[in-house]
C-alpha cells in the first residue's frame, strides 16, 4: 500500500472504541487494515511483547467487554457465542508499536495514516473543549447581566412606588412663571 491516503478515514474512525477509559481498535481491525492475519498480528505482539509494556498500550478484553463490542457492531450478539482467545486491543500508543513489529512498508504506511487520524480526534476532541468552555464563559456573562437587569429593574420598581406614595405629587403645586392679570385687559 503505497499511499496511506487510500484508506478511509471513516472506516478506521468507527473501527475506533473507547474502553476502559481509552480509545483503542481491535486486534482483528488491525489486521484487515494492515493485511495481515488476525493470529499472525496476535503471534508477532506476543513475540514482542516487551513493546507493550501496559494497559496503556495494549489489553485483552474480557468476554462483557467483547459482547458489548459485538452487540455495537452487529446490532445482537449470537446465543452461546464463545471466542477462542481474548480480542487484544491496541490504544494510540500501542498501535505506534505495532509498526515495528510488523516490519512491512505497507504496516507503516497504514500505521501513519491510522496515526494522523488519531491526532485529528485529539484535535476535533480539543476544539470542542473550547468551544464548550467559550459557551460556558458566555453564558456566565449572561447569568451576570440578568441579575445586573434584575437589580436595575428592581430599583426603578422601587422609586415608582417612592413617587406614587410621596406627598409631594398629593399637593396641589402652585404654578410659577409669568401669568397675565386677565381683570387689567
Amino acid at each position: 500500500m503505497a499511499n496511506n491516503e487510500l484508506i478511509p478515514e471513516e472506516i478506521v474512525v468507527k473501527q475506533i472504541y473507547y474502553i476502559r477509559g481509552q480509545k483503542v481498535m481491535l486486534d482483528s481491525d488491525l489486521a484487515a487494515l494492515y493485511q495481515v492475519e488476525t493470529k499472525q498480528l496476535k503471534r508477532q505482539v506476543r513475540r514482542n511483547i516487551e513493546r507493550f509494556p501496559g494497559e496503556d498500550f495494549m489489553f485483552e478484553l474480557t468476554p462483557d467487554e467483547y459482547a458489548l463490542i459485538s452487540r455495537s457492531q452487529n446490532g445482537t450478539l449470537k446465543q452461546g457465542y464463545n471466542i477462542k482467545y481474548a480480542p487484544m486491543v491496541f490504544s494510540e500508543l500501542g498501535i505506534s508499536m505495532l509498526s515495528s513489529v510488523l516490519n512491512s512498508a505497507s504496516a507503516i504506511q497504514v500505521n501513519i495514516r491510522i496515526m494522523r487520524i488519531f491526532i485529528r480526534l485529539r484535535q476535533i476532541l480539543i476544539d470542542n473543549t473550547e468551544l464548550k468552555q467559550e459557551i460556558e464563559r458566555i453564558r456566565t456573562k449572561l447569568d451576570v447581566q440578568d441579575k445586573n437587569i434584575e437589580v436595575v429593574f428592581s430599583y426603578l420598581d422601587e422609586l415608582s412606588k417612592r413617587l406614587d406614595n410621596s406627598e409631594y405629587e398629593k399637593q396641589p403645586r402652585k404654578r410659577i412663571g409669568y401669568m397675565p392679570d386677565t381683570d387689567s385687559f
